[in-house]
């Protein structure tokens, strides 16, 4: 048996001097207003993880108004993911992302962001897509105030 699972995530700019992108930490002239450490690429990869378990979404399993999760690195929710898929019996076939934005350019992090995601779900890079787009300066991500991302998965048994 196999299960599909979509994730959706944004967040918006604030001041700071790096955005964390799976896990890595990019130079940038802003930062992510979050409760988290704002890794939207690992907040879509982890409700669609979720999603293909029907086990709800980040926000039941981490709710943004419990201070445990303050500043936590996003990576522990992804973590706790993989280990319900591996209690329900699945495994992680492929994930595939989209980041949404105009600034930074990704490019030059997409692989390094790949490895790491690979190596934080215990799985070959090739099962983990990373891609980039902009909106051609079109809504809130084309004007520079935040950034989003796709994700979609697929589990087998």
């Amino acid at each position: 048996m196999m299960r599909i699972g979509s994730g959706y995530d944004v967040h918006a700019f604030c001041e700071g001097d790096h955005l964390t992108l799976g896990g890595i930490k990019i130079p940038f002239n802003k930062s992510f207003a979050a409760h988290s450490d704002g890794d939207v690429l690992i907040h879509a990869m982890v409700d669609a993880l979720l999603g293909a378990l029907a086990l709800g979404d980040i926000g039941q399993h981490f709710p943004p108004n419990d201070d445990k999760w303050k500043n936590c690195d996003s990576s522990v929710f992804l973590k706790h993911v993989m280990e319900l898929i591996k209690k329900e019996g699945y495994q992680v076939s492929n994930i595939d992302s989209t980041i949404i934005c105009e600034q930074p350019k990704m490019q030059p992090h997409i692989l390094a962001i790949r490895e790491n995601l690979a190596k934080i779900m215990d799985l070959n890079v090739n099962q983990v897509s990373v891609k980039a787009t902009t909106t051609e300066k079109l809504g809130f991500c084309g004007r520079g105030e935040g950034i989003a991302v796709e994700s979609v998965c697929l589990l087998g048994l």
